[in-house]
Parts: structure tokens; C-alpha cells; sequence
């Protein structure tokens, strides 16, 4: 595998934090043939839980969120880089950003344990062209 850079879409949806709730958001998409390349949840506040969708197909989400009934805040964007693992793999990156005056204010990671790596990072709206340009971001 060879690294990847994209630019990406991704969504915000809020529910309930109850037992399944994962399970059951997840199983909708799954059956309305959303793919997501990437998913987090974090709690914000004592019984809500933000989901972050990054979708392969924002129109399906789109179509999907209107049909199931979800009320999706965005899109928003962000930089989606898939690569071989080795030490050191993102040094690269920050470093470009950083030498062009662009701060990279939130990211997120991981290894897939068989030599991958996945990672999503946040700029700033107004960087974020320049930051993709910068990146050879497809």
C-alpha cells in the first residue's frame, strides 16, 4: 500500500446514549449501502453522544440521513491519509503544514496491525485548500 491522501466530507449526528444505539445507527447505514471510511463517537454531555460520519459518498448519507429521518450538521472537511506504517509516518505531513503557517488543531489514528495506518486531520476552514494543495490532497 502506498500513501493516500483525500479530501473528505464528514458529518455530525447526535443521539440519545443508550445501550445499541451504535448498533442500530450502524445497521441503518449499513442497509441504506453507506459505506464510511472512517467513524468516531464521543460523549457531549451526560446522556449524548455525537457521532462524526466520514462517508465515501456524501450524497448517500445525504439520501440516507433524509429517509431514516437524521439530522446531519454539515458537511464539514478534513484530510483522510491511508498508508503503510512505519516510525515516523506522519512527521512528514505536520511538518509541511507547519512550514506553511497551517496548524493542524485536532487528528485522530490508527494501525490496522498488519502494517496499515489510517489518519484523519483537522485544519482550520480557511487553510484547508491550501492545506489539501499542499498535501496533493486528491
Amino acid at each position: 500500500m502506498s500513501v493516500k491522501v483525500r479530501r473528505v466530507d464528514y458529518f455530525y449526528v447526535t443521539a440519545e446514549d443508550r445501550l445499541g444505539q451504535a448498533h442500530g445507527l450502524l445497521s441503518q447505514l449499513a442497509q441504506s449501502e453507506v459505506n464510511l471510511m472512517a467513524l468516531s463517537l464521543v460523549p457531549i454531555g451526560p446522556n449524548i453522544t455525537q457521532f462524526t460520519l466520514f462517508p465515501e459518498s456524501t450524497e448517500r448519507l445525504a439520501r440516507a440521513a433524509e429517509r431514516l429521518g437524521l439530522v446531519l450538521a454539515g458537511p464539514h472537511r478534513a484530510i483522510l491519509i491511508t498508508g503503510d506504517d512505519r516510525l515516523g509516518a506522519l512527521v512528514d505531513f505536520h511538518g509541511e503544514l507547519s512550514r506553511a503557517g497551517i496548524n493542524v488543531y485536532a487528528a485522530n489514528g490508527v494501525t490496522d496491525g498488519k502494517g496499515g495506518y489510517g489518519y484523519v486531520m483537522y485544519v482550520r476552514p480557511e487553510d484547508y485548500d491550501n492545506a489539501a494543495r499542499i498535501l496533493d490532497a486528491e
